[in-house]
């Protein structure tokens, strides 16, 4: 797993010696690793080619394609995507059905338990061992059936889309662990959302439909081929990722523009088309399934269901706010970078901690799950002891026909008399979705105590941070919403009379305030905030939150989902080059030895190359008598290069194929992309020895026109190319006529800091940084500010 970046302090950087072209000494090796953190194990990875491949096999079945096939294509995009659509929503719906009727049918035992018996104990194992069995279920299911249905999912999303794959982070048993097991451990209390596996859940569902079909079952189509590749998967994963945040949130807009910011490293006018056409479906198929069950068909999934924070309906006076009220928003947006960067900084240390448990095997995982569902259930349940009971409240929330206030969940009795409630019960003995529903309410100033809200933050803040690690599905939004939620009405109590602003609406920037200091997300959850509370008059002070949160919140450290790619090892390309990529020259970081292959090669030469070395493409030099010179033809894939040897269409002399040869015995089909995390390998291939005395003509089968620099450009330079392109493989040839005419290959890996800067130590103090606050800086400064305070007395 590739090492973590560090910043390093402010003052070795302005000590640093100016750098010149003769400290640029290259270390002996290269340790950067080509093994990620998928989910919750170790996996190898490798990276995506998004290059368009010509040469004269492709070039003949592009030619061949009639007008007929280009439209079937352009359908299937389309029909592609109302399917994704319709699945999404309707997985959605099953998981939020799911998780409130199982939450529901636990707290509703729990409550009745406590109610007729006064038999705490009784109460509170029921709760515990529930919680338990629910958590160890989730846990073990993923551990032992399917370790990349772990976490959010986000980061492995994000990874893939920026062109890194591995092995069965998109399979079908991934999509079913990542169901069930998401609604276990949402269910068992535990502090996690659903949001995080619905991306991961909406881009496998739209990555099976780009697999081409399946030959082991039979599902295949003629028309299916012309998916299997990685462009068209990649963007049909982008829109499943956006159908995944609609249907979480019921954010059509705001699922869109998550993928954009937050996800997709290559966006393009056509894909936001059929994005948003893909979570309009979502939002209409979802809109369906809330209608059957306003009927009451959905045991307890009803008016709550389906996250929808809807303010606007109730006191719409209440939501205004005015000149005066801008410093409570600072303030709020200020708090919400400094809550937010250090949730960041802690979340990292302890998910630390725990790969380190996790990497001891399963046994040690359903230890750490159990741990962590313990002490979660301890907190829930023994917490609201602390509150007082409280009357119930005649304003803000609807009570039920006999005159309890506890409709539609909202408020639980606990341990109270009738007729009163505890606010920290109501809260921790509810699901999220209905304790953000609680806090977002207008007109309850005055339904929770101050006392109850300091307590349920911090526990909410620790327990979020606790969460997230445990090998299971599970997301990190909706607990951050939650956190930001009570932050936000604790600061409207503090602030008191100061401020006119009502809680609830204090709590909503108080949400926006977090995400924005812990997803340094600014744009897509705005939007989304906005369509979940359903409330446009939030608009200026939700922007305003969130553009303080996230520029203060920068200063310290990075956004949560880049932060857990750097733990992970997932080698991903920021948009961005550092200054001392500048520096360097591609010719600096290539590293060696190159293996290439002639035009016309011997089958036993490339069987050697393909058992002793790792990579994935070779140049292909042609050599007298094909060419009048050495001179670089193209390069050739391996994947391919193993197509050919299965075939066995080899020569016995070195001469190249008959033009009408190739056409007759090979067609463009047998070398199509597998699907995700699936290839073949050296090992399948078996040739006698008289084969491997034969020849392969590898050039109707070389791509003649691959991407090249020339080995004195920069390395900033080749990134930008590199990355805006998408590819897999960079040829960099010699700046003069009279070398080889190839100097190397440079691929994803040799633009990793961890390899440049190991090829390279003396650049480590020139290293690129953020205006990120430093312990030697802070120090300096308060020592400066004191001499100065000093002198002016």
């Amino acid at each position: 797993m590739a090492s973590p970046r560090e910043d390093l302090p402010m003052e070795e950087e302005e000590h640093r010696p100016p750098l010149t072209r003769a400290l640029l000494h290259r270390s002996a090796t290269n340790n950067t690793s080509q093994v990620a953190m998928v989910g919750s194990n170790p996996c190898p990875i490798e990276s995506l080619d998004y290059e368009m491949i010509e040469n004269d096999l492709f070039d003949q079945n592009w030619r061949t394609r009639a007008k007929a096939d280009q439209v079937r294509y352009v359908v299937l995009k389309w029909t592609f995507c109302f399917a994704i659509g319709i699945l999404t929503s309707i997985v959605g719906f099953v998981i939020n059905l799911a998780v409130e009727n199982v939450a529901g049918f636990k707290h509703a035992a729990v409550s009745a338990l406590m109610e007729s018996s006064s038999s705490y104990w009784t109460s509170f194992w029921l709760f515990a061992g529930s919680n338990l069995v629910l958590l160890l279920f989730a846990s073990s299911i993923t551990a032992f059936v399917s370790p990349a249905a772990g976490g959010s999912g986000i980061p492995e999303v994000k990874a893939y889309l920026n062109g890194v794959d591995a092995p069965n982070i998109f399979s079908l048993r991934t999509l079913a662990v990542k169901i069930v097991g998401n609604i276990a451990a949402v269910s068992s209390s535990l502090h996690v959302g659903k949001a995080g596996p619905m991306v991961h859940t909406g881009a496998c569902i739209a990555a099976i439909f780009g697999q081409g079909g399946s030959r082991k079952y039979g599902l295949t189509c003629r028309w299916l081929r012309y998916f299997k590749n990685d462009r068209d998967r990649r963007d049909l994963v982008t829109i499943g990722a956006g159908a995944g945040v609609a249907a979480a949130f019921r954010a059509p807009v705001g699922g869109v523009l998550f993928a954009l910011e937050s996800l997709s490293s290559w966006w393009r006018s056509a894909l936001i088309w059929r994005s948003f056409f893909t979570t309009a479906v979502v939002a209409v198929i979802l809109r369906l399934f809330i209608e059957l069950c306003g009927t009451g068909r959905c045991g307890m999934f009803g008016q709550g269901g389906l996250i929808m924070y809807d303010v606007s309906t109730m006191f719409d006076d209440l939501m205004t706010y005015h000149l005066k009220d801008i410093p409570t928003v600072i303030l709020i947006g200020v708090t919400g970078a400094l809550l937010g960067g250090l949730y960041n900084f802690l979340m990292m240390k302890v998910l630390r901690v725990y790969n380190m448990i996790n990497e001891r095997g399963g046994v040690h995982k359903l230890l750490l799950a159990a741990t962590v569902s313990i002490l979660t259930s301890c907190c829930v349940f023994g917490l609201p002891w602390l509150a007082p009971c409280r009357p119930c409240p005649t304003t803000g929330l609807p009570s039920s026909p006999n005159g309890t206030c506890h409709a539609l969940n909202r408020f639980r009795q606990f341990h109270c008399p009738p007729g009163h409630y505890n606010d920290l019960a109501s809260l921790f003995l509810n699901i999220n979705d209905d304790a953000i529903r609680n806090l977002y309410s207008t007109g309850t100033n005055d339904v929770y105590h101050p006392g109850s809200m300091i307590t349920f933050f911090v526990a909410s803040y620790t327990l979020g941070v606790l969460s997230y690690g445990v090998v299971a599905p599970s997301g990190l939004f909706v607990p951050i919403i939650l956190t930001g939620a009570t932050y936000g009405r604790l600061v409207a109590m503090l602030l008191g009379g100061h401020s006119g602003l009502d809680h609830g609406l204090v709590a909503i920037l108080g949400s926006a305030s977090f995400l924005g200091g812990t997803l340094r997300m600014t744009v897509s959850v705005c939007v989304i905030i906005l369509e979940l509370t359903n409330n446009l008059l939030l608009l200026p002070l939700v922007m305003l939150v969130l553009l303080i949160s996230k520029t203060v919140a920068d200063s310290f450290n990075s956004s949560i989902y880049d932060l857990i790619l750097l733990l992970k090892g997932l080698p991903h390309l920021d948009g961005h080059a550092e200054p001392y990529m500048r520096q360097l020259t591609v010719g600096d970081v290539v590293a060696g030895p190159l293996r290439s292959f002639n035009g016309v090669e011997k089958v036993g030469n490339i069987m050697h190359t393909l058992r002793t070395t790792g990579h994935h493409a070779f140049p292909v030099v042609d050599e007298p008598p094909f060419s009048p010179a050495s001179v670089l033809y193209g390069l050739v894939l391996r994947a391919h290069l193993l197509v050919l040897l299965k075939k066995r269409e080899f020569l016995t002399a070195p001469e190249r194929y008959p033009k009408e040869y190739v056409a007759r015995r090979f067609q463009a089909e047998d070398f199509d992309k597998r699907g995700s995390g699936k290839q073949d390998t050296i090992g399948d291939v078996e040739l006698s020895p008289e084969e491997m005395d034969m020849y392969l003509d590898l050039h109707p089968f070389t791509n003649t026109s691959p991407y090249t620099v020339v080995e004195t450009m920069s390395l900033a330079k080749a990134l930008v190319l590199f990355r805006e392109v998408g590819l897999r493989h960079l040829l960099v040839v010699p700046k003069a006529c009279d070398r080889s005419p190839v100097v190397g290959i440079l691929t994803r890996h040799d633009f990793m800091p961890e390899h440049i800067l190991g090829l390279h130590p003396v650049l480590l103090g020139s290293r690129w940084k953020r205006l990120r606050w430093q312990k030697g800086a802070v120090a300096k400064y308060f020592r400066s500010l004191l001499v100065w305070l000093a002198n002016s007395g």
